[in-house]
């Protein structure tokens, strides 16, 4: 069974740190989310988790390991990693970016097998822009190049994925369509790691969250016992409150009094 844990975890850059004491855990099944204000270090923990970035103190271990013991090809068999969506360089065909998932399974510079193509496609076709696959990379939008980065991702086929907010450049029914996506791998066995900063996301289909702000953790635990209207007002420094649908389920309101220049005090 591969978890991702964190314990006591610093993060940052050279002589610029960015958050610390940082206790975190996935399992497969699970989905965590980290909700945070801009600028609140939640790209840079992503990167660290991943060994892309030296930790500044705390551990990282992944499938029973500390992760500085790991290549990175192991660390990338057992963890896919979303990033935001990005312009490419080369006008790869959109199957073949995603096709670039698959390298961890035959090496660097064999030829891709037809299984992996299928693979690739079958991807691409969860997603929705199987339709796509013939297209440059670089000649879609940013909504598609973002699923085509989600797909990447699936045909690696890692126990765990890392999501740097996956919906950030969608519109909304492409964000609902990624939101199902993320249920139907959790339910499928596999743990995924997601950030956000769309309260109503981790209400939807997260199993924990937790709120990160000024490098530091504020809160965490399943998202109807964290996410109150007191703690999103205090991080977001706007009054939001949480109301329940009909159906039982949670969603986050703004408090919109025209006062743009109001900056949210807890207890006002």
């Amino acid at each position: 069974m591969t978890t991702l844990a964190a314990r006591q975890l610093g993060f940052g850059y050279p002589r610029q740190p960015v958050g610390r004491d940082v206790d975190l855990e996935v399992a497969p099944g699970e989905v965590l989310c980290l909700l945070g204000p801009n600028g609140s270090g939640k790209t840079t923990l992503f990167k660290t988790l991943l060994g892309l970035l030296v930790r500044q103190g705390g551990n990282i271990v992944l499938d029973g390991k500390d992760i500085g013991t790991l290549s990175r090809t192991q660390i990338a068999r057992r963890v896919a990693y979303v990033p935001q969506a990005h312009e490419s360089v080369f006008p790869y065909t959109v199957h073949d970016m995603v096709l670039m998932g698959r390298t961890v399974h035959r090496g660097l510079f064999s030829s891709p097998r037809e299984h992996d193509a299928l693979r690739a496609q079958q991807a691409l076709d969860q997603l929705g822009i199987g339709d796509l696959a013939s297209r440059e990379f670089t000649r879609i939008s940013g909504g598609q190049r973002q699923l085509a980065l989600i797909a990447r991702a699936l045909a690696q086929d890692t126990p765990i994925v890392v999501m740097d907010e996956p919906t950030a450049s969608l519109d909304f029914g492409n964000q609902v369509r990624v939101l199902q996506q993320v249920r139907k791998l959790s339910e499928a066995g596999l743990g995924i790691v997601l950030s956000t900063h769309n309260p109503d996301h981790a209400l939807a289909c997260a199993s924990r969250v937790l709120v990160l702000a000024d490098g530091t953790l504020q809160a965490s635990g399943s998202p109807d016992t964290v996410l109150t209207g007191e703690l999103l007002s205090s991080v977001y420094q706007v009054e939001v409150r949480l109301e329940r649908l009909s159906h039982g389920q949670h969603v986050c309101v703004p408090h919109l009094d025209g006062n743009t220049g109001k900056r949210f005090r807890p207890g006002d």
